[in-house]
């Protein structure tokens, strides 16, 4: 299997507990007299099989991402830097945002705010770090496809 392949299996599994942890809650308590739609039983019997396969495969998709390669390093080193480039282009965008907004004036004797920051060298940077995601996240998907999972 490729790594690929156990990232959308891993997905799927993340949304399916999902779904049965809403089931469940629909069903462990009942009137009096009534049985609820589903048996709390197979519910629980059913999550502990899908959270077994789930942490088999998280365990795999970790040791698979210390072991394949990007960019001369491990891919796990990839995917922290793709989630730190995402968190700052996020913060960044935020800021650009604020500076942006024009002030609301009703009348011309209010108080005008100017932004504190260049704005045009901010979205230039964002720009850039939103180009520089794109190239590395083609790359990790890359690797994902290309590295078998290594399964115990």
């Amino acid at each position: 299997m490729k790594l690929a392949e156990a990232l959308q299996e891993r997905a799927d599994l993340n949304r399916r507990v999902e779904q049965l942890r809403a089931r469940l809650s629909n069903n462990v308590v009942m009137q009096e007299g009534v049985k609820p739609e589903e048996s709390p039983d197979a519910l629980l019997n059913e999550m502990d099989a899908l959270l077994n396969r789930l942490e088999a495969l998280i365990i795999a998709i970790n040791r698979t991402n210390m072991a394949a390669i990007v960019d001369g390093a491990p891919l796990s080193d990839a995917l922290a830097r793709r989630d730190v480039l995402k968190m700052r282009i996020n913060m960044l965008r935020n800021v650009v945002d604020q500076a942006s907004r024009l002030a609301q004036r009703s009348r011309g004797d209010e108080i005008r705010q100017l932004p504190a920051v260049d704005v045009r060298a901010l979205q230039r940077q964002v720009d850039d770090l939103s180009r520089d995601f794109r190239l590395l996240d083609n790359r990790i998907q890359a690797a994902n496809w290309a590295t078998e999972l290594i399964e115990n």
